[in-house]
């Protein structure tokens, strides 16, 4: 019974935490922690708190009390890793990299390309970059999000998110350099030209945001959003969409 009380707590304090409500979820974190000292699950999603909040000396704590409690936690050895990478405790950083590596191919009882764990480094890097974004933070978001495209440079969406952060700071023509890179990299990617398109139709250029979606349309006929701002576009006056 205590199980299941102590399961729903972090299955509580997860949503929280989803929805940036980190006071909220750390009181459940912390609740879970005081009736089980050991449980490894609520030290990780604690420590990731701290990580969001700029407490990385707490953060490292943390995520070191994770895997004392589980030697095996990958993710908590690449949280780690991260934040030694991030102040600059590079040794440190490949350590735990190359000991969690090691790890999964122990598990896997066959060796494993580094692009798999990469692509956990670039998750977490997204992870905090959206975070830094719902607080207006987008210097940091954006340097989060490069350090993200760069461990995964195969996740196009997270360069439309990096043409977002320059809209948010005022610098637009970085946000057109960004998304008409990636249309031009990536033709049949068709949310760089959705985005392209409410970039431009955000700038009043409604011919040049209509023939982005237009372009999407010749290619897949029936796509929503496409269709959608199409019609929003012929009555540009009385409409306004963001990208």
């Amino acid at each position: 019974m205590e199980n299941v009380k102590l399961n729903d707590l972090l299955k509580k304090a997860k949503e929280a935490f989803q929805k940036n409500d980190l006071k909220t979820a750390s009181l459940f974190l912390n609740e879970i922690i005081d009736q089980n000292p050991n449980a490894s699950e609520a030290y990780f999603y604690l420590a990731n708190v701290f990580h969001v909040r700029g407490e990385l000396g707490k953060a490292i704590k943390g995520f070191q009390r994770v895997l004392e409690l589980d030697p095996n936690h990958t993710d908590a050895a690449i949280s780690l890793s991260v934040i030694y990478n991030d102040i600059g405790k590079y040794e440190e950083a490949k350590a735990i990299f190359e000991k969690a590596n090691n790890q999964v191919k122990n598990s896997q009882g066959q060796g494993i390309a580094d692009p798999h764990l990469n692509k956990k480094f670039s998750l977490k890097h997204y992870e905090l970059a959206e975070m830094y974004v719902s607080y207006g933070r987008c210097d940091e978001a954006l340097f989060e999000y490069n350090k993200a495209i760069a461990l995964d440079p195969d996740n196009l969406e997270i360069r439309i998110k990096v043409a977002k952060a320059y809209t948010k700071k005022g610098f637009t023509s970085k946000a057109f350099d960004e998304l008409r890179r990636l249309k031009n990299e990536n033709p049949g990617y068709m949310p760089a030209r959705i985005a392209l398109g409410l970039l431009y139709y955000g700038n009043g250029n409604i011919i040049e945001a209509q023939a982005e979606w237009q372009n999407v349309l010749s290619r897949e006929p029936s796509h929503p959003e496409a269709v959608m701002y199409v019609n929003l576009s012929r009555t540009a006056s009385e409409t306004t969409v963001h990208l």
